[in-house]
């Protein structure tokens, strides 16, 4: 057995290896960020690269370093889930899964507190874990709509599981120094819901004007303004290079999105990506192609697709493309081959070649992002325009 593991081993160090030699990435533009951290077992991910792009903002405003609290935005937006799936008789998402909204747009109703000061960590573990909070909330929720009548005590037990596994929100507590509540702190970092935006692009829906993205996880049914995915593209390149980040949801189970740090959009028609022996690619089928491609991405650079509006529209409507994670994308690099592609910083601790860090193609972020948040400073005055802002 130990001979079997030290080969185990062995073999996934030179994969490593293999998947670090292979790009050779030269940063273009590249705006701070603050540590990776880890979401660990729980459907977070929101939460973590919403509050990354607050982060984000604190220093680029000159503000600092700070270290929010994920958890206790996770925490208050459970409990207004927990009310709007309750008025709705059920008739509504109800897991673990969020949107930049939950983040952004509930500053100004939930304010903000550091990490220091609400870790969500009461469950006696060191890492996070919603495995058994999940399934109890969803339990209590159920057992609450089944019972066809809301008592006036029903929400007082549900932030009282909340209280038991993540702990009691402090009404005050003391940062270097000085007293605060998570409004006043709000108010002191300088944060503003009104100061952000949220895009996206799909042609179901008319160009400039803001719809809610039809996924399952926005359940606040928040608007994101729609534009072509060219001045999409546009856009994210424009605020990174004016010194802006990017809350960035994407689909990430693709054959592309690599635990080697690499997400492409690989061409499995592409002559150059069939190998010496094109005539078995051929003889593949869809699925086997795809397998083979999981193993390849990262450890060799492979020919992408092009992508249009009409790739990102079919994908979105035959369910191949879903909102499944959100991370933050932070600049803009190039690979030895002058391809384009943009740095992001996951949620997924600091694991794989670039330490949590991953490198995402050009064609990647037109095919599967489903939207993206940022500063409204961060616009092209163009698209303002366009959007009437």
């Amino acid at each position: 057995m130990k001979k079997l593991l030290f080969t185990l081993t062995l073999l996934l160090s030179v994969l490593t290896v293999s998947a670090q030699s292979v790009y050779q990435f030269k940063v273009i533009k590249e705006n701070p960020v603050t540590e990776v951290k880890n979401q660990s077992s729980t459907g977070t991910c929101w939460s973590f690269s919403g509050v990354g792009l607050l982060e984000s903002e604190l220093l680029r405003m000159g503000k600092g370093r700070f270290d929010l609290s994920e958890m206790y935005i996770v925490r208050k937006n459970y409990e207004d889930k927990a009310l709007k799936h309750a008025r709705l008789h059920g008739n509504l998402n109800f897991a673990a899964g969020g949107s930049f909204a939950d983040v952004i747009e509930t500053i100004n109703n939930f304010g903000i507190i550091p990490e220091e000061s609400y870790k969500g960590l009461n469950y006696g573990s060191e890492t996070h874990n919603h495995g058994e909070l999940d399934k109890v909330l969803k339990g209590y929720m159920d057992g609450i709509i089944g019972a066809r009548a809301l008592s006036p005590v029903w929400f007082n037990a549900f932030s009282g599981i909340l209280d038991t596994y993540l702990g009691e929100v402090p009404e005050t507590f003391t940062y270097e120094g000085q007293q605060y509540t998570p409004h006043t702190f709000a108010s002191f970092l300088g944060l503003n819901q009104d100061e952000y935006i949220s895009l996206t692009s799909f042609n179901h829906h008319p160009y400039y004007k803001p719809f809610a993205l039809e996924v399952p996880d926005n359940w606040r049914w928040a608007d994101s303004y729609n534009l072509p995915v060219e001045e999409m593209m546009e856009v994210i390149d424009n605020a990174i290079k004016k010194g802006y980040t990017i809350a960035w949801a994407s689909d990430v189970s693709e054959a592309g999105f690599s635990r080697e740090g690499i997400a492409i959009v690989p061409d499995e028609s592409a002559a150059e990506n069939a190998g010496s022996d094109q005539a078995r690619w051929l003889g593949l089928s869809s699925r086997e192609r795809d397998a083979e491609m999981r193993v390849r991405v990262g450890r060799e650079i492979l020919a992408e697709k092009t992508i249009t509006q009409e790739m990102r529209q079919l994908s979105f409507d035959d369910y191949s493309t879903t909102d499944d994670h959100g991370m933050q994308i932070y600049g803009i690099a190039e690979d030895q081959e002058g391809n384009k592609f943009y740095m992001v910083k996951n949620s997924w601790g600091q694991t794989g070649p670039y330490n949590g860090l991953w490198y995402a193609s050009d064609s990647f972020i037109r095919y599967k992002t489903l939207s993206i948040v940022m500063h409204k400073d961060a616009l092209p005055s163009s698209i303002t325009r366009k959007l009437g802002l």
